[in-house]
This record gives structure tokens, sequence and C-alpha cells, in this order.
């Protein structure tokens, strides 16, 4: 009998840390989330003042300290996190499970490696949240179509970049054969350096061909990448026109994996099967 009560009172004291996590529907809950966000927002603040000499010579100190704070909060919430759900491995590698690892990694890292504390600034990706916590659920359902597209054409794509690294592998080892070291093409990774560069038409110029050969071949990947350019953007937009149909998702996340994107009507998640209400 102790058991039973004591099962019960943990499925419901577990069901209540994930209403507030996880779930936006609820008054505490919508708090919650507003309250992460702006701590958030106060992180970034702080890492992105650190790195300005002037303000980390003045207040140095007082930031790596605000750090630390945040950073202690956000481990306390990642935790949280994990017993609030009966499958946290499903969260710990799900994208929000990672980024908000990602969130709290490089304070503790700065033990071991000078200066990894810069990249607490992606804890922006967190923001994502927003979404969610302000209901408005047609953009949680854009944001899936356009993971849906992106999945769908990631053959596509992985062949389209190939074909171009390809690409830049010949024109750098021609323009190697052609400038040689003379003209700054010391080798053919620095040549696949140019190509990449000119064939995105970036140009920075900090090499450039000087005979007449190498200038056509230039030339001619100019045209190249003018021409490539409009070929990953091809495969996305027909990938879109023929997967997004619109779809009512709601905010409610999944008590079992965390994750959510499911439909309005939906009684049980579509990633684990499990039940979409706090029923255990």
């Amino acid at each position: 009998m102790k058991n039973i009560k004591h099962n019960k009172f943990q499925a419901e004291w577990r069901w209540r840390i994930h209403e507030i996590i996880f779930e936006a529907d609820t008054l505490v809950g919508k708090l919650f989330d507003i309250t992460i966000l702006v701590l958030i927002l106060l992180s970034v603040a702080a890492v992105v003042f650190e790195s300005m000499a002037d303000i980390r010579t003045r207040y140095g100190t007082e930031l790596r300290t605000a750090e630390w704070v945040f950073t202690g909060l956000f481990t306390v919430e990642y935790l949280l996190r994990l017993v609030s759900i009966r499958q946290p491995w499903r969260y710990v590698f799900s994208f929000y499970g990672l980024v908000d690892l990602l969130a709290i990694l490089p304070s503790y890292l700065s033990f071991f490696v000078t200066g990894t504390q810069s990249l607490l600034v992606i804890r922006a990706l967190r923001l994502l949240r927003v979404f969610r916590v302000l209901k408005m659920a047609r953009y949680l359902g854009e944001l899936k179509a356009l993971t849906r597209a992106l999945h769908a054409t990631r053959t596509k794509i992985a062949v389209f970049l190939f074909t171009v690294l390809t690409l830049a592998l010949i024109m750098g080892a021609s323009m190697y054969v052609i400038e040689g070291e003379g003209n700054g093409f010391t080798s053919i990774p620095r040549g696949m350096y140019w190509a990449i560069v000119t064939i995105t038409t970036v140009g920075y110029g900090d090499i450039s061909p000087q005979t007449f050969i190498g200038q056509a071949v230039a030339a001619m990947g100019m045209i190249l990448g003018y021409s490539l350019i409009i070929i990953p953007t091809g495969i996305f937009a027909m990938e879109m026109v023929r997967t997004n149909r619109p779809r009512e998702i709601s905010t409610q996340s999944c008590p079992a994996c965390s994750r959510e994107g499911h439909e309005t009507d939906a009684l049980y998640c579509k990633y684990c099967s499990a039940q979409l209400n706090h029923t255990e």
C-alpha cells in the first residue's frame, strides 16, 4: 500500500514539474518560460559585454559572477527537465535537449580550456521556445514544415555539395598548375580555397590569377558560381511546395520524451507513442 501511494505521489510530483517546465498552457508554466527567456537574454548580454575590453576591465568580475549564476540556474533547470519525463534519454538527444546541454557546457569547459565561456551565446538558440511560450502554434507548424523539407532534401543537397567540392578540387588543382607558387597558389588546398571563394562569389581578392589562362578559368568559375546558386534553392522550394500541407499544431509537449509538434487532436505522441496527458 505504501509503495502504491509512493508511486502515485512520485508520478504526480513528476507531472507537476513537467507541466511547469514543458507546458505553456498554464499561468505558472508560462511565467516559468518567460522567466527562462529573460534569463537567457541577460546571460547572452553578459557574455557579449565581457568580450568588450573596456567593459571587461571595469566589470569583469561582476560579469563572470553573473555568468556562473546563470549557468547554475540553467543546470538546475536541465536536471529538472530530465527527472520530469519518463524517457529522459529521448530529451537528451533531441534538438532542444542538445541545445540546453550546450548552453551550460562551455562554462564547465572553461576550467580546462580558456575562453570557451564565450560559446555561451549558444544559449540564444533556446529563444526558439518563444513560439511555444506565446502560443504561436502556426509558427511551430511552419518550423516543422521547414524541418521536414530539409530532411527530405538532405540526399539531394549532399550530392550537390559533393559536386561543388569536386569542381573546387579540379579548379584548385588547375590554378596550382597554371599560376604556380609565384602568384600565391602555393598548394592544391590553397587553390581550392580560392576556387570556393570564387564559386560562392565572395571574392576576397587575397589571391588572384595573373595569367590569361588563369583569368579565363576564374571567369568560368564566377559564371559557374552564379549558376549554382539557384540549384539548392530550387530543390528546397520544390520540396516545400510538395510537403507543406497546412496542419493545426498544438503547443503540447509529450510527458515521456518531451517532443513537440503534435496535432491539436492527437491523443498519443507520434514519436514514442506515449499518452499525451498526465495519466500514468
